[in-house]
């Protein structure tokens, strides 16, 4: 497998740095260290992707079902870190907003147009 998942608690949260591709075939693997960390919700939860290289809809998947517990549980959940292809698809599917803390460059909020019908922002 091409995963590392480590665990550190850092001052007052709790820090998971993964490392490698996370995909259909790793994230069983990274899947449980994620939800031990967000069950136990006495600190932040801040996942660091700066090392990880790639990202598929499984792993997507596992960080937002994460996020999804995390929330359910009033458990802070933050990712950081993300750049290249992982950072590229989160925005694809507009997580960023939802999920980034500070692993990217500031985005212009989308803002309504004067007649009511939504333009995407443009690149």
């Amino acid at each position: 497998m091409d995963i590392s998942v480590q665990r550190f608690e850092d001052g007052g949260e709790t820090r998971l740095f993964i490392e490698g591709v996370l995909d259909a075939v790793t994230v069983s693997a990274v899947r449980p260290t994620l939800e031990a960390a967000v069950a136990e919700h006495h600190r932040p939860v801040v996942v660091d992707l700066s090392r990880l290289r790639l990202i598929d809809s499984c792993g997507v998947g596992a960080l937002v079902e994460v996020y999804k517990k995390a929330r359910a549980n009033d458990c802070p959940f933050e990712v950081s870190g993300a750049c290249q292809q992982p950072l590229a698809i989160l925005k694809l599917l507009h997580l960023d907003h939802e999920l980034f803390r500070d692993s990217h460059e500031p985005t212009v909020p989308r803002r309504l147009p004067p007649n009511g019908i939504r333009r995407e922002a443009s690149c």
